[in-house]
């Protein structure tokens, strides 16, 4: 079996004929900068080809319904197993899974309920068991004193009508036909052949049959046997006992004794031979694995289909500045308009407070009048028309709510569903409550819990849980067989994501929600669970989100894949990855078109020893990213947010110095997200920009008069088309046109701007539409893009091409790197400025006209970073980035400190999500959170410089700072 994975003349993108031989069953990295080709290598080669092959080797019928896969351009490659590829892109956005069904926990879980659960009346929560004929009389028979000579007396009673109207005379007449003689009507026994009985037929009635009057001793056993039997045959398997007094009278009955909502009397006993509470006859067939499903009709919530949310309208949407008042437009839908403000007026009037008083400090009462309604109580509104005449009317008031919904319903366009749509919000379900499940079977426990309570766990809550499962349960010899290797292969998963680093996350836990690297690594748990061997594991940069507390239990978890005998290629830049690996591959020297070499392979200590490598320079510590001399003074005001509860935000109280850089740090799952991304984020965005996006729970924030806008900088796409680039982005696309129609040869034949755009029609190639490419559809194959014939890729017309600046058309600028229009463009100074910032954020390889699509996700970042810098700077930005550091190098690290501390040093605030330490000793200020993920996190453990918060004890964030401070 060949030692080696041997790559020969790689060309994927940008790597120029690359020749290397990467050790088999090995933890290899590959590293180098943002944009060298570490996932032109990693992904678009080794992947590709080793999964292009594994779909060769299908039937072409099988091969129809595979996703196809292109050969990449390189000339060889031996040693190839087949290939799982584990990234951050394919997590799933369906609400229906979660951490639980992802990791296949959720179906051993359903499977042991199943089988081993035990299950309740949701109402009183007595355990629901089917008995047969002979346990219920043994039952009836423990319900005497035990004294054969002076025995207990019983009645036995079939329980036929439980809180139901009617007359039942012939009921009565068919009983009588039967042989029956008597009957208990709402707790009163009566003979049937006695006088007729008359019932008011507008009441609901409670009617037991009387079976036998029997003595509770052993030798009665046959005969209440039998009673139990005919009961049982009338009233759906269940039989009422009624034990009589000593003095032989029956103990006064309630009307409620027939097993009917209320409950039953005093000396009664209810028992089923059905799976059915005897008491409020909630049933059950036997268990099966598909009822404990939320996405199965069998179990699922009949209300919320499983989802356990609902799209209600949200209050915070629709009052977004609680400061405002009434008359002041608190209530963002209604602000405009002659009608709608005069009938909150009006309701206002009618609860006894003033349209002066802001929002927060309206009592409760007068919130829910003017959110929900009055309900049945009429309004008056004064009402003044557009022309000025009085009047006045009366209406029943639905609330804003109600008035949101009835308007949404009733809109005939687009555009006004979208006006109403944005005020709703993501709500749980009233039905579950959140909990996806039918309350039946929320009512089945194993170890006194409900399926739904044990996904809301935390992984690490959960192992402890089913290890100590005989501790809450006592199963039986039958069970124990059963349930002993379902609870080994839950708890194995368990393990799994504890190990990963995920132990804070609970199973319900949306997959939808979690970050790149956790979806990664909840992939690689589930990997690990699979236990295959020989297979070539590739990931990219497991260790995103993670922080350095939990990166050894990762790098085991990687040295464990490989100890089974798998191949592990990980594109990491974490320092402490790569100085674990057992093979290090360094891509370079720069990005773009100056990398897509091999700089340096060999292990670690190797590459430290390799000049030209950047990586090795940063390895041996030839260059670092130094600390700053001095922070900057934190005197110029604060922002302060008060009582964040989002999630497991504890009432946290947040203070962030203005004019600062501010890193927030913690554990994963300590609530950075919750505080930064879903609080402060939004609320600054409602107030600040006029959005209207759902808040987290908090207080109040102030300190908003030092600020002019909010700016998120996240890694998303900056374009979904190929059309969209870096140039159009940033502005730098039109001022360049401009250029081109104010040539002399554009004046002569009349073009305008619109001549050079090759989104519309007029200057671009009709042949591909000016995307310079044309994708043709294969059968069997993957669509291919191939040149354009017409104008040979270059996206114009011939005459527009005739147009000349400096010698190059416009076509040619398209295919210039931002270095070479650097210097081409050096005269123009609106252009040159644009160009240059994007060159200070260390993008000068990327060419003008590089479709988005194509970008990476810090490049991509960097571009929106490029867009802000070129703008004209008011000093009173809030730049909100979460973890910028994810897919750059050291290197790139240092260009990105250096293009944040420039926002900084024109007086804007900017606050960073981060785990990178070379990032977080440069900050002027640090809010640390913990002091563990989930439960045990939520609170603000530290705040200061680098330098105070590494000398708190029980900050993590602090020890691994002292360490290189």
């Amino acid at each position: 079996m060949a030692k080696n994975i041997c790559i020969k003349g790689a060309r994927e993108h940008n790597l120029k004929d690359v020749n290397i031989d990467i050790p088999r069953d090995k933890f290899v990295v590959i590293t180098g900068l943002s944009g060298s080709g570490k996932s032109s290598l990693a992904f678009d080669t080794m992947y590709a080809e080793g999964q292009r092959r594994y779909v060769e080797s299908l039937s072409s019928y099988a091969r129809m319904f595979l996703g196809q896969m292109s050969k990449p351009d390189l000339d060889s490659i031996d040693g190839l197993s087949p290939a799982v590829s584990i990234d951050q892109k394919t997590t799933s956005k369906n609400p229906r899974s979660t951490v639980g069904t992802t990791t296949e926990i959720y179906d051993y879980l359903r499977l042991l309920f199943a089988r081993v659960g035990i299950p309740h009346c949701p109402e009183c929560g007595r355990v629901i068991e089917a008995q047969t004929t002979d346990q219920v009389t043994d039952e009836i028979l423990k319900l005497g004193n035990g004294d054969d000579n002076n025995p207990t007396r019983a009645i036995i009673l079939s329980p036929v009508v439980a809180g139901k109207k009617g007359e039942y005379t012939n009921f009565f007449a068919d009983l009588l036909k039967q042989g029956f003689s008597r009957v208990r009507i709402d707790g009163e026994i009566k003979k049937l052949d006695g006088k007729p009985i008359r019932l008011n037929k507008q009441v609901k009635h409670f009617i037991d049959v009387v079976i036998d009057r029997v003595q509770l001793k052993s030798d009665a056993t046959s005969r209440i046997a039998d009673a139990v039997e005919l009961a049982t045959k009338l009233s759906e398997g269940r039989v009422l006992v009624q034990v009589l007094d000593e003095k032989d009278s029956q103990v006064k009955a309630s009307k409620v004794s027939s097993g009917a909502k209320g409950g039953i009397a005093e000396g009664e006993h209810i028992f089923s031979l059905a799976l059915a509470c005897p008491e409020h006859g909630h049933s059950m067939d036997e268990l099966k694995p598909r009822d404990f499903s939320f996405n199965a009709p069998y179990g699922s919530c009949p209300d919320c289909l499983g989802i356990g949310y609902k799209d209600e309208v949200d209050p915070s949407l629709i009052v977004p500045d609680k400061s405002l008042s009434i008359a002041e437009g608190a209530m963002a839908p209604f602000v405009s308009g002659n009608y709608y403000p005069q009938v909150l007026a009006a309701v206002c009037k009618h609860v006894g407070v003033s349209v002066d008083t802001p929002w927060q400090d309206l009592p409760k009462r007068a919130k829910d009048a003017l959110m929900y309604g009055l309900g049945d109580e009429e309004l008056r509104v004064d009402y003044v028309t557009v022309d000025g005449r009085h009047t006045h009317w009366y209406i029943d008031w639905e609330g804003a709510s109600g008035a949101i919904k009835y308007r949404l319903k009733k809109a005939k366009s687009d555009r006004q569903r979208e006006k109403f749509e944005k005020y709703f919000a993501t709500r749980k379900c009233e039905t579950c409550k959140g909990q996806r499940l039918k309350p039946e079977i929320l009512a089945v426990t194993v170890g006194g819990k409900s399926i739904h309570d044990v996904t809301t766990l935390s992984a690490a809550e959960c192992y402890k849980f089913f290890e100590h499962i005989n501790d809450y349960q006592k199963f039986s010899d039958a069970q124990h067989q059963i349930a002993d290797p379902i609870i080994k292969e839950i708890k194995a998963r368990l393990k799994f994501l504890v190990d990963v680093g995920l132990d804070y996350l609970t199973l319900e836990r949306a997959t939808a929600t979690l970050s790149g690297g956790e979806a990664q690594r909840i992939r690689l748990a589930t990997q690990i669970g699979a236990g295959l061997v020989g297979v070539l594991y590739i990931l990219d940069e497991p260790s995103i989100g993670l922080h350095q507390r939990d990166n050894a239990r990762l790098i085991a978890t990687l040295e464990h894949l490989r100890d089974l005998g798998n191949t592990v290629v990980v594109v990491e830049h974490d320092e402490e990855t790569i100085r674990s690996a057992d093979y290090v591959v360094d891509m370079g020297p720069l990005a773009g078109e100056h990398g897509g070499y091999v700089v340096a392979a060999g292990t670690p200590k190797k590459i430290e020893q390799v000049k030209k490598s950047i990586t090795g320079q940063y390895l041996s510590g030839a260059k670092k990213i130094e600390t700053p001399k001095e922070r900057r003074s934190k005197n110029n005001g604060k922002l302060v947010l008060t009582g964040a509860k989002q999630h497991n935000l504890q009432n946290v109280k947040l203070e962030v110095p203005l004019s600062t850089f501010t890193v927030v740090t913690g554990v994963s799952g300590s609530g950075k997200s919750s505080l930064i991304a879903d609080t402060l984020a939004p609320a600054l965005s409602n107030m600040l920009n006029r959005s209207h996006r759902s808040t987290g729970e908090y207080k109040k924030i102030s300190g908003l008069e030092y600020l002019d806008k909010v700016i998120t900088i996240d890694q998303s796409p900056i374009g979904r088309t190929p059309r969209s680039n870096a140039a159009t982005y940033i502005g730098l696309w039109d001022d360049i046109r401009a250029l081109y129609a104010s040539t002399p040869d554009s004046k002569i034949r009349g073009y305008s701007q619109g001549r050079f755009s090759f989104n519309v029609p007029g200057g671009r190639c009709e042949a591909c539409r000016g995307e310079g490419q044309i994708k043709i559809e294969m059968h069997f194959l993957p669509d291919i893009y191939v040149p354009c014939e017409e104008c040979h890729g270059t996206r114009y017309n011939r005459e527009t091409l005739l147009v000349k600046y400096r010698g190059k058309n416009i076509s040619d600028i398209l295919n210039m790197t931002v270095d070479e229009a650097l210097k081409f463009f050096e005269n123009i100074p609106n252009i040159k400025r644009k160009l240059q910032t994007l060159y200070d954020v260390g993008l000068g390889y990327i060419h003008l006209g590089q479709p988005a699509t194509t970008l990476s996700g810090g490049e991509a970042q960097r571009v929106k970073l490029a867009s802000e810098l070129q703008r004209v700077q008011t000093g009173k930005t809030f730049y909100i980035l979460d973890e910028p550091t994810t897919g750059l190098h050291f290197e790139d690290v240092r260009q990105l400190l250096n293009v944040l501390n420039r926002l900084v040093d024109s007086g804007n605030t900017v606050l960073v999500i981060e785990h990178n330490l070379d990032v977080i000793k440069c900050a002027d200020h640090i809010v640390d959170l913990g002091p563990e993920g989930g439960d045990g996190g939520g609170k603000i453990i530290a705040t200061g410089t680098p330098e105070e918060v590494a000398k708190i004890k029980g900050s993590y964030t602090g020890e691994f700072l002292k360490r290189i401070l």
